[in-house]
């Protein structure tokens, strides 16, 4: 069995769609599971859509909108008849998606948020199923949140592993060619739920690990695994080989190309990852595996940007010691911050976060009763893992540094 895995950008538009088929019969698709993502930048535009239901009603049927035609014009691209049964069957998740804002009750934005960001997954492997089934790809469409149970933590869910490996391993037919969603999962109440952003690729993980799968590749539209994200650096080159910890690590610090979550059961079970482009299939890509050495052995740069970097020091300057640590992680997991880099002196202690559940406001007040806050919005945090001299000076050339981190193989640097 092998799972594979292709993001929005691989089904961004009819051509796309036809590419995947075009990989999936290059490489061979029988006893395959393929994990596919919402097409495009369909998950930002229902992030609008879940924006617009909170914030501006008025507008709420007309971002539905542009979803629905975006989805519509991929749809006609592919198929001649009007009357297929797909143009229902994406009719019906649309019509289920309005049902749901029309008689939702709850007011929380994350159980709202998990209920209907997933429509983009619902309705791109719709698409994909049937037109693999038209070109004589034949292909079972699976409902992932039937197979993957989590808990309730909306937008970043945690695996119930014994019962999804008790699912899979009765209700999956391994034999043939399946089709499946990305990100979600389903709590024991049935309602949907998110693996966090970018969680297609723990999906696909999830799924290998269960299966026991020969491997898996993950689709992109770069070449592998890279040592740096082209959009922010030049000169970008391709890592033939790397293993599972230095993965980890690379994930870890934000390393785009694959989810923090995803290596992990992977590598309790062995399974080489591939990370290839669907634009060259053919192409070895980057392997990721027990104990591969990093080839070439060259530094690796990751940049996460709009973070936050709070430093505190006490009101009495006493020393930052066990307790008062103690008690600002304690608000950080209040307020479900994600903690990128801390630092800290005897009397000062600084931490850098991800304010993805926009509670910044509440976690400084909360703070500003205890110490004394510095903060600074919208700075940046470089990592570069294996670096040398020239490449943190590069790094450093016209920014303005306000916290660094040295450690034997890892650099890292806050800029504003």
């Amino acid at each position: 069995m092998r799972v594979y895995k292709f993001g929005g950008a691989s089904v961004k538009d009819a051509e796309g769609v036809k590419n995947v088929a075009e990989v999936l019969k290059t490489t061979g698709y029988a006893n395959t599971l393929v994990v596919i993502s919402a097409m495009g930048k369909t998950t930002n535009a229902m992030e609008l859509v879940i924006k617009n239901y909170f914030e501006n009603k008025e507008e709420l049927q007309s971002s539905i909108h542009e979803v629905i035609k975006f989805h519509n014009e991929i749809l006609l691209d592919l198929f001649d008849n009007e009357q297929h049964e797909v143009f229902k069957s994406v009719k019906a998740l649309f019509d289920e998606l309005r049902t749901f804002f029309k008689t939702n009750k709850s007011p929380d934005y994350n159980y709202v948020y998990d209920q209907t960001i997933g429509f983009g997954e619902l309705v791109s492997t719709t698409i994909v199923s049937h037109y693999l089934n038209q070109i004589g790809l034949n292909n079972q469409w699976l409902d992932v949140r039937e197979f993957i149970k989590t808990d309730n933590y909306y937008r970043r869910a945690n695996i119930n592993w014994e019962q999804t490996q008790d699912i899979i391993s009765s209700n999956f037919d391994t034999t043939q060619l399946n089709i499946t969603q990305g990100f979600l999962g389903s709590d024991a109440n049935s309602f949907t739920t998110t693996l966090g952003r970018e969680g297609s690729d723990y999906t696909a993980a999830i799924f290998a690990y269960c299966l026991n799968a020969l491997d898996v590749t993950i689709w992109k539209d770069v070449p592998g695994v890279l040592n740096a994200d082209p959009r922010y650096f030049e000169n970008a080159q391709l890592l033939n080989q790397i293993s599972y910890r230095e993965a980890i690590e690379l994930a870890f610090y934000g390393a785009s190309v694959i989810h923090p979550k995803t290596l992990q059961p992977l590598q309790q079970k062995e399974i080489p990852l591939y990370v290839k482009s669907f634009l060259n299939p053919k192409a070895s890509g980057t392997c990721v595996s027990k104990g591969k050495t990093l080839e070439p052995e060259i530094p690796c740069f990751i940049v996460k940007k709009n973070l936050i970097l709070i430093s505190l020091s006490s009101l009495d300057f006493s020393y930052i010691v066990e307790e008062n640590i103690s008690e600002i992680f304690s608000l950080l997991h209040l307020y479900k911050m994600k903690v990128d880099l801390i630092q800290n002196s005897a009397i000062s202690f600084s931490v850098c976060i991800d304010n993805l559940y926009d509670n910044r406001d509440k976690l400084i007040q909360h703070l500003k009763a205890k110490f004394n806050v510095t903060l600074h919005d919208n700075v940046s945090l470089y990592t570069i893992r294996h670096y040398n001299d020239s490449a943190i000076k590069e790094l450093e050339k016209e920014k303005t540094v306000l916290l660094k981190q040295l450690t034997q193989e890892t650099v890292q640097i806050v800029t504003k």
